[in-house]
C-alpha cells in the first residue's frame, strides 16, 4: 500500500515537474519574443529618430540655403537699386548738360545772329551788339546820366548810320541834349529825326520838343512854326493838343 502511494506520488511529482518545466519554456519564449519585439521596436524607433534627425538636419540646411538665397537676392536687389539710382542721376546729368549746351548755343547764336526787335512800334532786324549798345545808351538816359547818354547815342549813330534804331536814337539824343541845355544840337537832331522818318511814332513829340528848344533859344518865330507844323501834320496826336495851348500863349 505504501509502495503504491509512493509510486503515485512520484508520478504526480514528475508530471508536476514536467508541467512546471513546460510553463518555464513558454514563459521564456514569450520573454524572448517580447525582447525581440522590443528590440525591433527600439531599433525602428532609433531608425525613425535617426531619419527624423537627418530629415530635420536636411530641412535646416534647406532653410539655411533658402535664407542665404534670399539674402543674396536682397543684395542683388540693393545693387540693382543703386545702379538704377546711378543711371537716373547719369540721365539727369546728361539732360542737364544737354540743356546747358542748348542754352549756351542759343545764347551764342543770339550774340552773333541778327534778330527781330520792336522799338516805338517799329519792327526791324538788328545785330545783337547793335541792340545792346542802344539799350545801354537808353538806360543811361533813364538814370538821368544825360552826358553819358549823349555820348552813347552820338557813338551809336556814327557806328550804325543805317540802323532801324536811328530815328529813336536821334529823338533820345535830342532829349539828352535838351536836358544838358544844348538846345541848338537838340533842334538839329529833332529836325533830322522828323525828316528821316515823319511817320515815326515819336515824330509828334519830336516837333513839340523842338519847339521847346526853340523857345529856350528865344526864337519864338521858329517855335511857333514848329507848333503849327505839329498841329497840321499830326492833328489827332496828344502832342498836337499841347501845341495848341502853347500857340495860344505865344500869341
Amino acid at each position: 500500500m505504501s509502495r503504491a502511494i509512493v509510486a503515485v506520488a512520484a508520478c504526480l511529482f514528475a508530471i508536476s515537474s514536467h508541467a512546471a518545466l513546460f510553463e518555464d519554456d513558454e514563459a521564456r519564449r514569450a520573454i524572448i519574443d517580447l525582447r525581440q519585439k522590443f528590440d525591433t521596436s527600439q531599433q525602428r524607433t532609433t531608425d525613425d529618430l535617426r531619419r527624423a534627425t537627418e530629415d530635420n538636419a536636411q530641412l535646416r540646411r534647406s532653410v539655411l540655403d533658402l535664407s542665404n538665397q534670399i539674402e543674396a537676392l536682397r543684395g542683388e536687389l540693393a545693387t540693382m537699386r543703386g545702379q538704377n539710382e546711378q543711371l537716373n542721376r547719369a540721365v539727369s546729368d546728361i539732360q542737364r548738360t544737354q540743356k546747358d549746351l542748348k542754352q549756351g548755343v542759343e545764347e551764342r547764336l543770339q550774340k552773333i545772329e541778327p534778330s527781330k526787335v520792336s522799338v516805338d512800334g517799329k519792327e526791324f532786324v538788328a545785330e545783337p551788339a547793335e541792340k545792346q549798345e542802344f539799350d545801354a545808351a537808353l538806360a543811361m538816359l533813364r538814370k538821368s546820366d544825360f552826358a553819358g547818354a549823349q555820348a552813347a547815342f552820338v557813338s551809336f549813330i556814327g557806328r550804325y548810320p543805317q540802323s532801324g534804331y536811328r530815328a529813336s536814337s536821334l529823338f533820345w539824343l535830342g532829349n539828352a541834349q535838351y536836358a544838358l541845355r544844348n538846345y541848338k544840337e537838340a533842334v538839329t537832331n529833332f529836325r533830322s529825326m522828323i525828316a528821316a522818318e515823319p511817320q515815326h511814332a515819336r515824330a509828334p513829340e519830336a516837333y513839340l520838343s523842338m519847339a521847346n528848344s526853340q523857345v529856350e533859344l528865344k526864337d519864338a518865330k521858329a517855335a511857333r512854326k514848329s507848333l503849327e507844323d505839329l498841329v497840321r501834320t499830326y492833328p489827332q496826336s496828344e502832342a498836337a493838343a499841347v501845341a495848341k495851348e502853347r500857340l495860344a500863349r505865344l500869341k
